[in-house]
């Protein structure tokens, strides 16, 4: 009898090298680590006693080391402020061996999202930024940045989190260059910008932006089956991947449905699951998956990383030994 998963890990080889340039909304995760031992006598809140602190890439540069650890090459086209937080991020991109393309905007603040985490458990997150659009300048460079990169590209995500890098003018240079290019475009969306996703291989919204960006409740499948058909015809694209957290996944194109159940055995923490799964889905169709195998192996890296805690990566070997024990 022939291995279902065998495809996937004889996938997971093609990985190696590909080229994904991942556009979008670079930020710093901060995390602050400690214990809680006692309650506030100021007001009723525990009293966090720090113990450590981490840095990670996070937002688009998420999706930039998630692609690293799988065995791609990334090639991060993003905005940082010219600022502490910037400056960390560059240190964070050459110590992990990321290709970046990150300019710098000189009155910009760099977003910063700190979760202060005790025992497991995330106590509260603050975050630190600047939605404003880019000036001009820096906008034009960002698209020329883009432009220059595309023909070593195998795959581009575009990974939206409406923190002013990613709006209707850089949209409306990129993506029909990547068309024209043929290279296929995976994009995580942001409600706001829906109406300049065109033209896109791949959408990957999540249960609750599908609800806003068809504008009707998700309760059930069918539900869900209904909002994916609604959204083919919205964005006029190949194909919708909607991510339902517990629920798994469904991926739809016209005519046709998959859903994929959720894999995960403990879920610790879902920030940064979607990063994976566009970045996992981007490169797995850059080393010669169709969408449905890619999104299968999408579906098993997010059921890896949201046994995690705080922003972090799938590596190859892992995807690897989770299919090996699968097939066993």
């Amino acid at each position: 009898m022939n291995s279902p998963v065998r495809p996937l890990q004889e996938r997971i080889q093609a990985f190696r090298g590909k080229c994904v340039i991942v556009l979008g909304d670079v930020m710093l995760d901060a995390f602050t680590w400690g214990q809680v031992t006692r309650i506030s006598p100021e007001a009723p809140v525990p009293v966090v006693e720090v113990l450590g602190e981490t840095y990670r890439p996070g937002g688009s540069a998420n999706v930039s080391a998630n692609i690293r650890a799988l065995g791609g090459r990334p090639l991060t086209v993003a905005v940082v402020g010219k600022d502490a937080p910037g400056r960390c991020l560059v240190s964070l991109f050459e110590s992990e061996d990321l290709d970046a393309g990150l300019l710098v905007e000189d009155d910009r603040a760099t977003t910063v999202k700190t979760r202060i985490i005790a025992h497991n458990q995330q106590v509260v997150r603050t975050d630190r930024e600047d939605r404003a659009p880019l000036s001009g300048l820096v906008k034009q460079a960002l698209v020329d940045r883009f432009l220059g990169a595309l023909p070593q590209a195998d795959a581009v995500v575009v990974s939206d989190y409406d923190k002013g890098v990613v709006g209707q003018e850089v949209l409306r240079q990129v993506l029909p260059a990547a068309e024209r290019a043929r290279i296929p475009v995976f994009l995580d969306p942001k409600v706001p910008h829906a109406d300049y996703y065109r033209p896109v291989t791949v959408i990957t919204p999540n249960i609750r932006e599908a609800e806003l960006l068809t504008g009707r409740p998700i309760r059930d499948t069918a539900g869900v089956e209904e909002a994916g058909r609604a959204l083919l015809d919205r964005f006029g694209c190949p194909w919708v991947l909607i991510t339902r957290g517990k629920e798994g996944m469904s991926l739809f194109r016209t005519g046709a449905v998959h859903h994929f159940p959720a894999v995960a055995r403990e879920v610790f923490d879902v920030s940064g699951a979607g990063d994976t799964v566009v970045a996992t889905l981007a490169l797995a169709r850059a080393g010669g998956a169709d969408v449905p195998e890619a999104a299968r192996l999408a579906n098993h890296a997010a059921g890896i990383v949201v046994g995690k805690i705080g922003t972090a990566v799938v590596t190859r070997d892992e995807l690897r030994d989770l299919l090996d024990r699968l097939d066993g």
